[in-house]
């Protein structure tokens, strides 16, 4: 995983297949949101039928002290080659490519836990116990995360998306006291100077969509939990949403994938601005005829 992440023209490549085989509007350049943290000093690799790992997870303040906000140049500039061969091949089709990275808040939940966890107690610890030290880590991501939107805005990405896939886990006065006021200040800072959209990315939070909207950005992700048409009318509908089938039902019986897409284009009919997509990630059990199915039932509306 980490080999074709840090090799430019294997992420290009595993970038530019899926437009090679579908009819897709756009392409996501192929990287992960964790592997950025090894140039803040964490040791990271990806271990088979387990996930990523870190080795040295967070556990005191010291940990915290000592990571880098490096420059992304040279931290992760095989991720920003790789965004400038596929914005070369792509260009001359009209293609755009998307890049991303994760929320403060997802990749502190890595650095703290080590893995992927079914919870996050390590966090909520660490965060009433060394309150300061939970501060200082946030800003450390925030600063790199947004030199790394501008440099891949500056690579030739068309979009930029924050994947908080951890802000569903916590309540809503959790999510406004440790998570929303980083966002608001990354993406307000970010914008102040660079006009590349920005989608926000997160998964069960239906219930926090009045904080949500506090966040300056773009476009929104909806999971599958909630239908587009009630969370078009929760964030107002001069907002772009983005989603919502849900991964199981894609990569399940094609006549139920078929029921689904169909309720989610009816739902999205009376919404101005819509960018059909997942809930979240595609799962590797997906069969290709089902992704084919569900592209031409977008094509036909």
């Amino acid at each position: 995983m980490l080999e074709a992440i840090q090799t430019p023209e294997l992420a290009a490549e595993i970038t530019l297949q899926p437009l090679r085989r579908f009819d897709l509007d756009a392409a996501i350049i192929f990287a992960d949101i964790l592997n950025p943290l090894i140039g803040m000093g964490m040791q990271l690799d990806f271990i088979e039928k387990e996930g990523p790992k870190i080795f040295n997870p967070i556990t005191k303040p010291d940990d915290v002290s000592r990571l880098i906000v490096a420059d992304p140049q040279e931290t992760v500039g095989y991720t920003l080659k790789a965004i400038q061969q596929v914005k070369a091949e792509l260009l001359p089709r009209g293609v755009p490519v998307l890049g991303f990275s994760g929320a403060p808040f997802t990749l502190s939940t890595y650095m703290l836990e080590g893995k992927t966890a079914h919870s996050i107690n390590h966090v909520k610890r660490f965060i009433g116990e060394h309150p300061e030290s939970w501060q200082l880590l946030q800003q450390k991501l925030k600063q790199f995360t947004i030199t790394y939107l501008l440099a891949q805005a500056a690579a030739g990405v068309s979009a930029v998306q924050i994947f908080d896939s951890w802000a569903g886990s916590v309540s809503p006065f959790f999510y406004a006291t440790y998570i929303l006021p980083t966002l608001i200040e990354l993406v307000t800072e970010f914008k102040a100077q660079c006009d590349t959209p920005i989608i926000y990315f997160s998964t069960g939070t239906a219930g926090m969509i009045p904080l949500l909207k506090t966040i300056p950005v773009d476009g929104f992700s909806i999971d599958w939990r909630m239908p587009l048409s009630a969370a078009s009318a929760a964030f107002g509908s001069d907002v772009v949403l983005q989603g919502n089938l849900d991964p199981e039902i894609l990569g399940g019986n094609r006549a139920l994938l078929k029921d689904e897409v169909r309720k989610i284009l009816d739902d999205a009919a009376e919404i101005p601005h819509h960018i059909f997509n997942l809930g979240h990630g595609i799962l590797p059990h997906t069969p290709i005829e089902n992704v084919e199915t569900v592209i031409e039932m977008v094509r036909r509306g």
